[in-house]
């Protein structure tokens, strides 16, 4: 078990490693943080896509065992509050976060927001 551990541990850090590319390979700190917000952007909205295609299907099965009883209606409900707010969790994040005083925004051009970008 240990083993498998850090041959995952191992994996995990060499892929990030080699999903980083050009944040690692830049010299100034503004762009270093500048890749960083960009590459976490990116994941966030990725995933954000997967999870909804995997969830609309896990919808679609999850009411139709609903329907006919073999599931009870509270999960197929957790599963629709749960993409509920993975879909707005970018647009909450982008209102905590942006200032609308007419400032010049912290994180670039590069918002969280819209639910499919």
């Amino acid at each position: 078990m240990k083993k498998l551990f850090s041959i995952m541990a191992f994996a995990l850090i060499a892929g990030l490693m080699l999903w980083a590319g050009d944040a690692m390979a830049s010299t100034g700190t503004s762009t270093a943080w500048t890749q960083v917000f960009n590459k976490v952007t990116e994941a966030f909205q990725y995933s954000r896509k997967l999870i909804f295609i995997v969830g609309g299907f896990g919808l679609i099965v999850l009411a139709f065992w609903a329907i006919f009883g073999k599931l009870q209606w509270k999960w197929f409900a957790a599963l629709c509050v749960g993409l509920g707010i993975v879909a707005i969790a970018g647009m909450i994040i982008d209102y905590v976060t942006v200032q609308n005083s007419g400032e010049v925004n912290p994180m670039g051009d590069q918002q969280l927001g819209q639910t499919l970008k």
